[in-house]
């Protein structure tokens, strides 16, 4: 959902991305340098902090747009970028649940509903990619919409709301994919 507007928002950062350019950052250090402040805000949850770790976990959000953005102005889009982006992607909602969790903060159960559902929606997208299957804004909770929900939910004060939401959503979002995949490879079989 949030993906779609992604093309504004990359619009509107140039500026920033064509300057973070000219100083020389690579889109692979900035990508570096996001993951390096979701920890800041995984430790701020872990320390009860929630309302910081919120704040963080949305900086943390801008500069997993900057890279992109750094990538496309500087010319500098490589496979591995791609795939440093999506290993530290994950590490990074696995560390800031996995925190929230630990701190307390939220259910156990809940929260590993929320944990097992956030690494299934990007399973299920490159599952699907690898068979064929056309995934671009397929689902309600892609990472986007997870960390909005978590850093908002986080900053008045109700964290436990928003991980709720994802052990709900990001499940059902697998199962979006899921029914979309079939979907798809099923209209593919009878064409063959």
């Amino acid at each position: 959902m949030l993906n779609k507007l992604r093309a504004r928002v990359s619009a509107a950062i140039k500026p920033i991305a064509t300057g973070l350019a000219k100083l020389g950052l690579s889109p692979n250090s900035i990508t570096v340098i996001g993951f390096l402040i979701s920890i800041a805000s995984a430790y701020l949850f872990f320390i009860s902090q929630q309302q910081w770790g919120g704040a963080v976990l949305l900086l943390s959000g801008l500069f997993d747009i900057l890279d992109g953005a750094v990538a496309k102005v500087s010319g500098r889009v490589t496979k591995f970028g791609g795939i440093l982006d999506s290993v530290l992607d994950r590490y990074s909602d696995l560390i800031i649940l996995a925190a929230i969790v630990v701190a307390g903060l939220t259910n156990i159960f809940i929260g590993m509903a929320a944990i097992i559902g956030s690494v299934m929606v990007s399973y299920s997208r490159a599952r699907g990619e690898l068979e064929g299957v056309k995934m671009a804004s397929v689902g309600l909770m892609e990472r986007a919409e997870r960390i909005v929900v978590l850093a908002i939910t986080a900053l008045v004060g109700y964290v436990w709301v928003g991980v709720a939401v994802l052990a709900v959503l990001a499940n059902f979002t697998v199962a979006q994919r899921l029914y979309h995949s079939w979907k798809s490879l099923k209209t593919e079989a009878k064409v063959q």
